[in-house]
């Protein structure tokens, strides 16, 4: 990280100056309705800036204490990396090494066996693990870290949506109106922009005339948090269980190194034993979990948090208001996010990891259009972008919920169907990208370059997220990851991989500095840091030992900040132990540019000479100055 830039300070270099503070006020830029991991990450992203104003407002009394979500797939820890929270979340956080398989056994199918043991994310998927953590601790690292930011933000609680309105007002043309639900009093607020992160139940949706679609519910499952004592050997390995005839179960070991939580089969759900399903008691789970778990025990000492819930896997259309009443497009004002657009299963991990992908992808368009740097139509890539990528992961959800809940095929009687378990193991082992986080795939788009030059980087694939690797920066010789140096700042990221000879990287330098045409020139605000809109980095193939800070383009040297100090951090090397280069198959002749997005996904790659192509992709994305 980086600070001093602009004067020494003492104290926590994480804690930013902060903004003047307001009570609610009477109009926002935007309104972030719910306070869950998408409306948390949002806020995150615009609370970093000090000219935009955000206001949470949450129904509830105060911070989520316990239960919901625990899977943080390895993308959420790299988009968590990114706000300065991976460091505390991999210190608290259970980590998912294995995943274990268990069926019934052929000459005793009252009892079970361990079938298969597999590692949980197969390697060179991530530099991160998968964990496991409770939602509301990630709520907390979220909450703690927006009292940090300059607008030290802090949801404003108590505070139910009744009604979202859009009307013609010229600057803030969103009007909402609230309840406290603590003294009954009615409150409106107007704003440029909303966000409903409000749930399955949100009101945002209905307000935008949206539905979630999709199958009904149809299967019946009881989650548990617990303390118990068992001899069943695999409790601290993630588990699939199968068992003959008392259904099926998973185990997800929990932080802390005690606590579990299991996941047990309440079977298919009818209009006839609806309500019966619902009404499952603890002590009823816990039965079925120990019947299930035969030959072996389970003594549940403490039940911390229990449920039951339906799976029911459902999409809305869209994910804002960009159509009128009559069907007409307009610019979008109201967004929705998380639950309040699509749902899933819990078993396959997405609903949480999603919900903040959503976020994320929003979160820096709507501060690049509030503070002028870019034009409104960028707002409609969210849901152009997000809504398919929901509409997959759904697919995947339905496959492997149906797999999980299935019964065992039963060898001696294969006519009586079922799933075979080794193929429920196979069906994990081939969905890893899907549980990893990291399949996401952006279409072809306005933020979305073809894939003319895509063999110059053939490992950092356009439109998936930028896979980083281990690289040496230049300066003071520091291992380090590159991917790690896009934060959530909003800025773009240009990373030009040297060619053999170092020319082509050096007159792309020039030509970024220098010439009237080049995306830094002109897109950069007057008086602005040179990289504050496009963060220009390389890497070069030779030896960090081979290579003078000296000798580096002054492009990678910027003077910065009131004092004019120079940023040593835009210079880097290979790793002699993981060459960038071989990992990512970035052309050793000719090099590569890969541009990177704000949310972290590859937007083009281009050659080093591609300025032409480069001046065109940011005509659309960015205003000139």
């Amino acid at each position: 990280m980086q600070f001093h830039l602009n004067g020494f300070q003492t104290g926590d270099p994480e804690l930013h100056t902060p903004a003047p503070s307001l009570l609610l006020p009477e109009s926002v830029d935007i309104l972030i309705v719910g306070s869950g991991p998408a409306g948390l990450l949002l806020a995150a992203q615009l609370a970093r800036f000090p000219s935009i104003t955000t206001r949470v407002v949450e129904r509830r009394a105060g911070r989520l204490q316990l239960g919901q979500a625990d899977g943080i797939a390895c993308r959420t820890v790299e988009m968590f990396n990114a706000f300065g929270l991976a460091e505390q979340l991999l210190r608290e956080a259970c980590w998912v090494n294995e995943t274990a398989f268990w069926r019934p056994k052929a000459d005793d199918r009252q009892h079970i066996e361990r079938t298969g043991r597999v590692q949980d994310t197969e390697d060179g998927l991530s530099e991160f693990p998968h964990v496991i953590v409770n939602q509301a601790r990630i709520q907390d690292y979220l909450l703690d870290s927006l009292l940090k930011l300059p607008q030290r933000l802090e949801p404003d609680y108590n505070l139910e949506l009744i009604d979202v309105i859009r009307d013609e007002h010229s600057t803030h043309p969103v009007l909402a109106t609230l309840k406290r639900t603590d003294t009954g009093q009615t409150v409106k607020i107007r704003t440029r922009y909303l966000v409903g992160c409000d749930g399955a139940r949100s009101k945002v949706r209905t307000a935008i005339g949206q539905q979630l679609h999709g199958d009904a519910a149809n299967h019946a499952w009881g989650v548990m948090d617990m303390l118990a004592v068992s001899d069943f050997p695999d409790i601290r390995l993630k588990v699939a269980i199968q068992s003959a005839d008392a259904g099926n179960m998973l185990f997800i070991p929990r932080e802390g190194g005690h606590l579990v939580r299991m996941y047990v089969d309440l079977g298919e759900v009818t209009e006839e034993n609806r309500a019966a399903i619902r009404a499952t008691s603890a002590e009823q789970l816990i039965g079925t979990a120990q019947r299930i778990l035969q030959p072996y025990t389970l003594n549940v000492k403490n039940v911390v948090w229990f449920s039951v819930y339906e799976v029911g896997q459902r999409l809305t259309e869209r994910f804002d208001d960009a159509a009128d009443a009559a069907g007409a497009p307009r610019e979008p004002r109201i967004f929705i996010a998380g639950d309040a657009c699509h749902t899933h299963s819990a078993k396959a991990g997405q609903g949480m990891n999603v919900s903040m992908q959503d976020a994320f992808n929003l979160g820096w368009k709507i501060a690049a259009v509030l503070e002028g740097r870019s034009p409104t139509s960028l707002l409609a890539s969210y849901s152009q972008e997000r809504q398919p990528v929901a509409q997959e992961l759904i697919g995947f959800d339905k496959e492997w919920s149906a797999m999980i809940g299935a019964r065992p095929k039963d060898p001696l009687n294969p006519a009586a169907g079922g799933v075979d378990p080794a193929a429920l193991q196979a069906y994990f082992v081939q969905a890893g990208k899907y549980t990893a986080g990291v399949a996401t795939r952006y279409r072809p788009g306005p933020l979305t370059g073809p894939g003319t030059w895509q063999a110059l980087a053939s490992g950092l694939t356009i439109g998936t997220r930028f896979h980083s690797a281990p690289v040496i920066r230049l300066a003071d010789a520091r291992p380090m990851h590159l991917g790690h140096t896009v934060t959530a700042d909003g800025r773009w990221r240009l990373f030009a991989f040297a060619d053999a000879s170092g020319e082509a990287l050096h007159a792309l330098c020039d030509y970024l500095e220098h010439h009237p045409d080049s995306p830094v020139r002109k897109f950069t605000p007057p008086g602005a840091d040179l990289d504050s809109v496009l963060d220009v980095r390389a890497v070069y193939q030779q030896s960090h030992r081979d290579l003078n800070v000296e000798q580096l383009p002054s492009l990678l040297l910027p003077r910065k900040g009131r004092f004019g100090l120079i940023d040593y951090e835009k210079a880097f090397s290979v790793d002699p132990q993981a060459n960038i280069f071989e990992l990512r198959g970035i052309d050793r002749q000719r090099g590569a540019l890969v541009l990177v997005r704000p949310d972290q996904y590859v937007a083009h790659v281009l050659g080093l000479d591609g300025y032409t192509e480069l001046e065109a992709f940011f005509e659309s994305v960015l205003i000139p100055h």
